[in-house]
């Protein structure tokens, strides 16, 4: 037994009629609908066939064939990277930095452990960068700093 009683439902489902535009506009799209249906499918069929000649084009030929023959433990190592992606998003709770940053970092981390020369490649470069832009920021300051 129930101990609040539940109200009669006396509800009933009332569509509302269609104006002189909806009705203009249904008849429109029945009378059109073999036309649509032609050209989806031909649009898709030739669509298709220049997406695939222009993605495997001579400049993303290299990455088609990379991905296509991948070397061994490939797709478990970018596994491993995407899901620290994930992981760094999950523990990025709070401001929008912290979401720029953490997936990122975690990202590099885990791609760092499976490509360690290129990463180091990559750190003396970016580092190279860093200091150049550092010393510029230093040497802006300074020269207002003396201006003044």
């Amino acid at each position: 037994l129930s101990l609040y009683s539940s109200p009669a439902r006396e509800t009933k489902y009332v569509e509302n009629p269609q104006t002189q535009l909806e009705e203009g506009v249904s008849r429109l799209r029945h009378v059109m609908e073999p036309y649509t249906a032609w050209c989806q499918t031909e649009l898709t069929e030739s669509s298709k066939v220049k997406v695939d000649s222009s993605l495997c084009s001579d400049f993303f030929s290299e990455g088609c064939e990379f991905l296509q023959n991948p070397p061994a433990g490939f797709y478990p190592r970018l596994g491993v990277i995407g899901f620290a992606g994930v992981v760094g998003l999950f523990l990025a709770r709070g401001s929008k930095m912290k979401k720029l940053v953490y997936p990122v970092g975690l990202m590099g981390i885990g791609a760092s452990m499976y490509y360690p020369q290129q990463a180091v490649a990559i750190a003396k470069v970016a580092g190279t960068q860093l200091y150049d832009w550092s010393l510029q920021g230093y040497i802006a300051v300074e020269s207002l700093w003396k201006d003044n």
